[in-house]
């Protein structure tokens, strides 16, 4: 992807910096002290120790789900089974990583284990990781560029398809989170209201929907922007911030204190303005951009 510089109406192409940041280690660094900022995750530790290695980074996104990410600053095709295997530390050790971010962020948080997942950031990916990955639930693929002077562009390069999360109700029936789930957990009139505001956010360029959560349906680019938590007569939406300019009726309630990575809740129900609502969704995803 060709990135420019505008300048006064003349453009200048910026030249990719070869040796990205340095070394691995200074890579590492600065995403962890920007993993919010640039992911929507929130840093728990980094370089931490376990038997067999060192894990990159741990963190815990926007709907409390944990996150190892492992950067590579070249193309190197060790990734892929590097991350598998602190995966499956990770399912192996909950309760260590529960008491992590206890330490933490706080004991309030309560860990989402519905969707852990892996996170592998590397310049690019070849063909055997692009292949392989394919058959994985929990990993995703990240590019980064460096461009001069200092500019960092991400790119999503794989996110797993649609994950069919179960709830078991009998040893013979099961239920699916997927759209369908969610929506017959609402009425009719908010059905039709959420299909109505779904068609606006996925409009918007480089969205990807998150529906097979037992917590509702997630929205996000490189990071969430926005999710739904569907009610009987009316349905949850978190934003990532607690306040919006555009939010003239302060209709937006501040969640900060409730610990999630969305510090923002706005009731959606049959009265509300879809219009006044979708711009609260615009100016959040903007924030992720």
């Amino acid at each position: 992807m060709a990135i420019f510089k505008i300048d006064k109406n003349k453009v200048v192409k910026c030249s990719i910096k070869d040796d990205g940041f340095g070394d691995e280690f200074s890579l590492r660094d600065f995403f962890a002290e920007n993993l919010e900022e640039l992911l929507g995750i929130r840093f728990i530790e980094k370089e931490y120790p376990i038997q067999e290695g060192r894990i990159d980074t741990l963190g815990l996104d926007e709907n409390n789900s944990p996150v190892i990410i492992e950067y590579k600053w070249k193309e190197n095709e060790e990734v892929l089974a590097q991350g598998l295997f602190y995966y499956n530390w990770l399912i192996k050790n909950k309760k260590h990583f529960e008491l992590l971010v206890e330490n933490r962020l706080g004991e309030k948080i309560r860990v989402n284990w519905e969707q852990p997942r892996v996170l592998l950031v590397v310049q690019g990916f070849g063909r055997y990781i692009l292949g392989a990955v394919e058959q994985e639930r929990h990993i995703e693929l990240l590019s980064y560029h460096y461009y001069e002077p200092d500019i960092l562009q991400l790119e999503s390069i794989y996110t797993p398809p649609t994950i069919k999360s179960k709830r078991t109700i009998s040893r013979d029936d099961s239920t699916e989170y997927n759209l369908s789930y969610h929506l017959g957990t609402t009425n009719e009139v908010m059905q039709k209201r959420y299909k109505i505001l779904r068609e606006q956010i996925l409009q918007l360029p480089e969205v990807e929907e998150k529906e097979a959560q037992k917590s509702g349906i997630t929205y996000r680019t490189t990071k969430s922007f926005v999710h739904f938590d569907f009610r009987p007569t009316w349905i949850q939406v978190l934003l990532r911030d607690p306040e919006y300019s555009s939010d003239k009726e302060k209709l937006v309630k501040d969640v900060t204190s409730n610990r999630w990575g969305y510090k923002g809740a706005f009731k959606f129900n049959a009265d509300t303005d879809i219009d006044y609502l979708f711009q609260l969704i615009k100016d959040s995803y903007e924030s992720t951009m």
